[in-house]
């Protein structure tokens, strides 16, 4: 059942209290500025990280997702309404069934890939899969899931598998923002389906697939439908698509990715056009949407303290790390 907006009131307080205590673009320059990675990774103390200046990738991996899941487990605590907290914990849980699908099918053990940080334990969702009784796992996830082995099984594809989840995890995720009645909520969801469909139909026309291949990635749910991406002649007849969209500076890059250019550009764009819809609730004084702005904010935080540390730890030039660099929310 959605709360009123007045019941995120002291949650608002807190979080609105620890926005300068985030990673800011200021911050993130002074990291890769740094005369080593050990100042650059000391420097994130502040930001709130146990100090990572002795790890090495794996326990810097390790540690972020550490840091991850107690927030996640504090603010659904703090919540009035766990329903907006999960849902950014919702993707961890997909993330989860791809890791333990794939890791059966190929005879592995990926116990370590699996992330602490969703909804469902990793370990109950995994038992769970294995014993074939998932009675007690989210419904849509669980489907999910049984359709993905049941593909696997037939087709050996891993890429068609991971499509039946992607589809089921962006309406669930759709869905349950709905359930909120927050049109900044439900906004945020519209566009997180566009930004995926609008990759999805840039990648198909860059390795030259067909339609088929691309209806089978297109989600429903998003402020552009996939029937028209599927329509789409052209790279200029797809760009025009999102020209008036947030994702429009997204889209003023589709013809050169297309005809060869990189993808890191594009994709840098469309989760910048996220990054720069979360602002919004900068304008909110209180309401869920200071909690969606945090939870998103901190998981692009997270992806720019990975950049970082583990790029200046494999000696990258600081400057190819900064080009590679999302947007920040603080």
């Amino acid at each position: 059942m959605a709360k009123r907006q007045e019941d995120y009131l002291t949650l608002s307080a807190i979080l609105r209290a620890r926005e300068p205590k985030m990673l800011s673009k200021e911050k993130a320059a002074r990291m890769l500025e740094a005369a080593s990675f050990e100042d650059a990774a000391k420097a994130l103390t502040d930001c709130g990280y146990e100090d990572m200046s002795q790890m090495n990738a794996r326990e810097i991996e390790e540690s972020l997702e550490k840091h991850r899941g107690e927030i996640y487990d504090e603010l659904t605590k703090l919540s009035p309404d766990s329903t907006v907290t999960d849902l950014f914990r919702m993707k961890y849980d997909y993330h989860n069934a791809k890791v333990i699908i794939k890791s059966e099918a190929m005879g592995l053990s990926a116990v370590r890939l699996l992330s602490d940080a969703g909804r469902v334990d990793k370990n109950k969702l995994k038992s769970a899969y294995e014993n074939e009784d998932m009675k007690e796992i989210p419904p849509v996830l669980a489907k999910a899931m049984e359709e993905a082995r049941s593909l696997l099984a037939r087709t050996s594809n891993p890429q068609q598998a991971d499509f039946i989840l992607d589809r089921a995890y962006f309406k669930e995720f759709a869905d349950e923002a709905a359930s909120e009645k927050n049109d900044f909520l439900c906004g945020y969801a519209r566009l997180m389906i566009d930004a995926s469909n609008l990759k999805a139909a840039v990648r198909t026309m860059k390795m030259g697939k067909d339609t088929a291949f691309l209806k089978e990635a297109l989600v429903e749910g998003g402020n552009v439908e996939p029937a028209r991406l599927l329509a789409a002649e052209d790279k200029d007849s797809l760009a025009a698509l999102f020209s008036w969209s947030d994702l429009s500076a997204a889209a003023a890059l589709l013809g050169d990715v297309v005809e060869g250019g990189s993808m890191t550009q594009f994709e840098l764009a469309c989760d910048n056009a996220l990054n720069k819809y979360l602002q919004k609730a900068k304008m909110v004084s209180y309401g869920s949407e200071a909690v969606v702005a945090y939870c998103a904010a901190l998981e692009n935080e997270m992806t720019a303290v990975r950049m970082i540390l583990t790029g200046r730890l494999a000696k990258v030039d600081p400057q190819t790390i900064k080009e590679r660099l999302r947007d920040l929310y603080a």
